[in-house]
């Protein structure tokens, strides 16, 4: 991977993607996307609601009888392994699989990759299987490019910045749109690669704030394809939509992670599309130290 590492982790250049970003944005609120989540059992009711307060519609369809059928008819569909059974894991194959046969845009969010074998071999099972964007933090996505041995749990011990190089490759290997989390989140796509700088520290302090972030890029990958708009600008989008809600919740509730919880979910409802946007710094990184 040498051959990558001349991508800079300085965030160099002010971002020309508002208007798309903007654009996609209206896109999400005004089709409502249908999000098929196949997700873990500790966040599915936050996820749900979350859902529905930034605009999208959730259905929580696992089952292996019904979750093919499911995705053929979803705007965009969530596979997250956080807490997988056996059953779940055919549920999330037979997703995939109707995903694929109908053209819907899948999300994979890889949770403690590397950390368990079992979990990492079916996320690198199916990363084979077009993925439109696999979301998840710095270790796990280190690990899927084969770049690195997974963090403590599902928590990272990589950082972002450090991992850029990898999820170029692994982007490249599977024509996803590769998002890493992390005190700055980034969005890789190809030679691409966009910074999101906003959020709070309390959101890690929120149990589903991230499993959702997977959801909701499902959600704006869905309503973007439908649109014709671009996934990458759709990918930043939800980043952006999540990271200002947290904004606000932070500036109301920095020590007391309920009361942020509860106003995070009310701004994920609440901003604006404008006010998303001026609540977090969009920057295209430089390649090389080339504008």
């Amino acid at each position: 991977m040498q051959e990558h590492a001349h991508i800079s982790a300085r965030l160099d250049a002010p971002s020309d993607s508002s208007t798309a970003v903007l654009a996609a944005i209206t896109a999400m609120r005004d089709t409502t996307p249908l999000v098929q989540c196949l997700t873990n059992t500790v966040v599915s009711n936050i996820t749900a609601n979350a859902l529905l307060a930034a605009g999208a519609a959730p259905a929580m369809c696992d089952t292996p009888a019904e979750s093919y059928d499911f995705a053929q008819i979803a705007t965009g569909v969530l596979v997250n392994g956080g807490t997988p059974s056996a059953e779940q894991y055919e549920g999330m194959r037979q997703a995939i699989a109707g995903a694929k046969d109908a053209g819907t845009p899948w999300v994979l969010d890889p949770v403690a990759a590397g950390a368990l074998t079992a979990r990492t071999d079916f996320y690198r099972e199916v990363m084979q299987l077009s993925p439109a964007v696999i979301r998840g933090n710095a270790s796990e996505i280190g690990v899927l490019a084969g770049s690195g041995r997974g963090g403590r749990g599902v928590d990272a011990t990589d950082k972002a910045e450090d991992v850029l190089a990898a999820a170029r490759v692994l982007s490249q290997q599977t024509g996803a749109t590769v998002a890493i989390s992390g005190v700055v989140d980034y969005i890789v796509a190809g030679d691409r690669v966009t910074a999101v700088e906003g959020g709070h520290p309390t959101m890690a302090q929120v149990i589903g704030t991230g499993c959702f972030l997977g959801a909701l890029v499902a959600a704006y990958a869905g309503a973007a394809l439908a649109a014709g708009l671009d996934r990458h600008d759709a990918v930043v989008a939800a980043h952006a939509h999540t990271a200002a809600a947290g904004s606000v919740a932070g500036s109301l509730y920095a020590t007391k992670p309920g009361s942020f919880a509860v106003a995070w979910l009310d701004a994920l409802a609440e901003l604006s599309a404008e006010q998303i946007l001026g609540r977090v710094s969009l920057r295209e990184l430089k390649a090389g130290g080339q504008a």
